[in-house]
């Protein structure tokens, strides 16, 4: 598949609905389906003695004055138990709903509320939000999650943090190592260039095949890495053997070279690959294990 196939048909799309004028969930299936030998992990299936947690969402939320003229899903859930905690711990999720797809590979919400109930993480504040739609551009994803600069998290800290605060009546958790970021594909490069640029914002970095290869510059954060002092963040890596490997780069090689870097560096990580492709299925079946050695003490 080469460059320009890859930006007509969204194949970096992987949440169900409509996104960016394409179907995302059948380009999941697509991507999905060399990924079979994995599956959803334990927790991702529901326990009738775990207590649900509470979920509002915003449809089409055009709010955001950072990337204006855009209009996006947010959906805020609070863990069972939250109501235990002076300061509930927050987790962001780019491309939303496809961590909170039901019948999806990781179902984030689920594992929340067995790992909350367990004490495996804390009480928790989840927010799943959808890259902005803008009709003017057609690449509104790619420049949010893929630019390497301070403004995505920015719209976070000035933006989403206050709608999620005021939504849930909680003041979250200022420790950045109570503050977790994750994503897939483009969605994992945005995950670790927000908690880069503002440590402070995030603690913790869950990446499920990142993008870290050359399509507005991500290739470069190697050897930024290398040669920046350690900054104090934790990072979990997953990719496979058969992730893309297309004009941008080899996601699979990328990924491997991340993994050297934030070793050379001595940062916290951990980087597990696998035989997959360019799915969440790896990353499901590893997302209750993910979560649990991120939120470590």
């Amino acid at each position: 598949m080469d460059y320009k196939t890859y930006q007509s048909v969204g194949f970096d799309q992987h949440t169900p609905g409509e996104m960016n004028g394409i179907s995302s969930k059948t380009n999941h299936e697509l991507a999905a389906q060399e990924d079979k030998q994995y599956n959803p992990c334990p927790e991702a299936y529901p326990n009738p003695n775990v207590a649900i947690g509470s979920f509002k969402r915003f449809r089409d939320w055009d709010g955001s004055e950072t990337f204006p003229n855009t209009s996006r899903n947010v959906s805020i859930y609070c863990s069972a138990n939250v109501v235990q905690a002076e300061q509930p711990s927050f987790m962001f999720f780019n491309d939303g709903d496809g961590y909170l797809w039901r019948e999806g590979p990781v179902r984030a919400t689920t594992v929340i509320d067995n790992l909350t109930a367990t004490g495996d993480i804390p009480p928790v504040v989840a927010v799943f939000v959808n890259p902005g739609m803008n009709d003017q551009e057609p690449q509104q994803r790619s420049l949010e999650y893929d630019t390497v600069s301070s403004r995505f998290v920015e719209f976070i800290d000035s933006e989403i943090v206050p709608l999620v605060e005021s939504t849930t009546g909680y003041s979250l958790n200022k420790d950045p190592k109570q503050r977790l970021i994750c994503g897939m594909s483009s969605g994992g490069i945005c995950a670790l260039n927000a908690a880069w640029h503002s440590p402070s914002s995030f603690g913790l970095v869950l990446s499920h095949c990142g993008s870290f290869t050359n399509i507005i510059g991500g290739h470069n954060y190697p050897t930024i890495l290398r040669r920046t002092p350690r900054k104090p963040i934790r990072v979990f890596l997953q990719s496979g053997e058969n992730d893309l490997n297309i004009v941008p780069g080899s996601w699979a090689i990328a990924n491997q070279d991340m993994a050297a870097a934030l070793d050379f560096a001595e940062y916290d990580y951990k980087f597990v690959f696998g035989t997959g492709g360019h799915s969440l299925n790896h990353g499901g079946a590893l997302f209750a294990e993910s979560l649990r050695w991120l939120f470590r003490d």
